[in-house]
């Protein structure tokens, strides 16, 4: 991620952080040249993303400690437990993946290590990219540890897309490489690694949707935790309406609904306004029924054709004649990742993936 699309994160690496790491150091390490690294480290800082500034923090380190790197590494085990945020502790595992390649049974352990304190599974891929069958074996080990951040580090590490990273051309296109740690992980106590494991397979998603409905089609969801992954890990296909998903989460069927009442106000807005979407839902079943809603905005695009982005609204279950009220606030901003260009834009509801009802919104210039 560049700093563009996170001004703020990477203020996290600022020059009082910085300070910190340098007097943290010190203190495992007397001998430390805390203002040699301050000086290489603050050099060109504003221009920096957040990650270029992780990369910054341990190249710094590197060009000031005269060690070799199983000495280095057991400063850096010192330093972890005394830095102050778990995420710049991202620049000791970096440290381990840019000078510990060579030294595999000892990075291993370092990563393993690190990991507890905020998390290695940037610095795992370019392991997996070096010696990938060695790397993997390790990774379905640590999915059987007591501890639920390296567990989570064995599914997180190793998903085809990890955001902020390089996509894992082998787990790509072969998704079963890593099958046995997903089964090991698929009723997993903790809410961290439950998450991991969902987003591991929604990546899948992307590329073998039909391996992903296969795999989970083969759990019980009787287990909670179990069902949980299964709801998440399907939800890029749920919003595409896939008849498979939503059977798999219970809403396969067409759903007996009238929609009443379909609003989005105000009419016109500008941009950094806010919209509402209001409607109800009439059960016209005989039984209750299970619901998936979304919604759909067409948004315009440079060009002035619209493309739509699917948001989720709610899963619930309807009794019979029951009507459900739904309403939801929308902020429609300038993001990096959306740009807004003015015009009539679409707003469609989507009900166990059938298109229900429409209204719509202009925005102005």
């Amino acid at each position: 991620m560049t700093d563009q699309s996170a001004p703020a994160l990477k203020e996290i690496f600022n020059v009082e952080r910085l300070q910190h790491i340098a007097t943290e150091m010190t203190a495992v390490y007397p001998a430390f040249d805390a203002q040699g690294f301050l000086q290489h480290a603050k050099a060109g800082l504003a221009e920096l993303s957040v990650m270029q500034r992780v990369a910054r923090v341990s190249d710094s380190l590197h060009a000031v400690i005269p060690l070799d790197y199983p000495q280095t590494l057991t400063r850096l085990y010192a330093l972890a437990p005394r830095l102050n945020s778990g995420f710049v502790s991202l620049f000791l595992p970096h440290y381990v993946a840019s000078h510990g390649r060579d030294d595999f049974e000892r990075s291993m352990a370092a990563l393993k290590y690190f990991t507890t304190f905020g998390s290695a599974e940037f610095a795992i891929r370019h392991f997996l990219l070096h010696d990938f069958q060695r790397t993997l074996a390790v990774m379905q080990q640590w999915s059987l540890d007591d501890n639920e951040h390296v567990r989570r580090l064995a599914s997180e590490g190793s998903r085809p897309r990890l955001p902020w990273s390089f996509r894992l051309a082998d787990v790509q296109a072969t998704p079963g490489l890593c099958a046995s740690i997903l089964d090991n992980l698929k009723a997993d106590s903790s809410l961290y690694v439950r998450k991991s494991v969902a987003n591991h397979l929604n990546d899948i998603t992307k590329d073998h949707p039909d391996w992903v409905l296969s795999l989970i089609e083969g759990w019980s969801l009787d287990n909670p935790h179990t069902a949980w992954i299964a709801r998440h890990a399907l939800r890029s296909l749920i919003k595409q309406g896939n008849t498979r998903a939503l059977t798999i989460i219970g809403a396969g069927a067409k759903a007996e609904v009238k929609i009443h009442h379909l609003r989005v106000t105000p009419a016109v807005i500008t941009l950094g306004e806010r919209i509402n979407l209001t409607f109800s839902l009439e059960s016209t079943a005989a039984a209750p029924q299970k619901l998936v809603v979304d919604y759909a905005i067409d948004y315009v695009k440079s060009a002035g054709h619209r493309a739509a982005k699917v948001f989720k609204l709610k899963a619930f279950t309807l009794g019979a004649g029951e009507q459900q009220h739904i309403s939801r606030e929308q902020h429609i901003r300038e993001l990096t990742t959306r740009k807004h260009y003015p015009g009539k834009h679409a707003v469609h509801v989507l009900v166990n993936g059938e298109r229900l009802g429409s209204a719509e919104f202009v925005l102005r210039d």
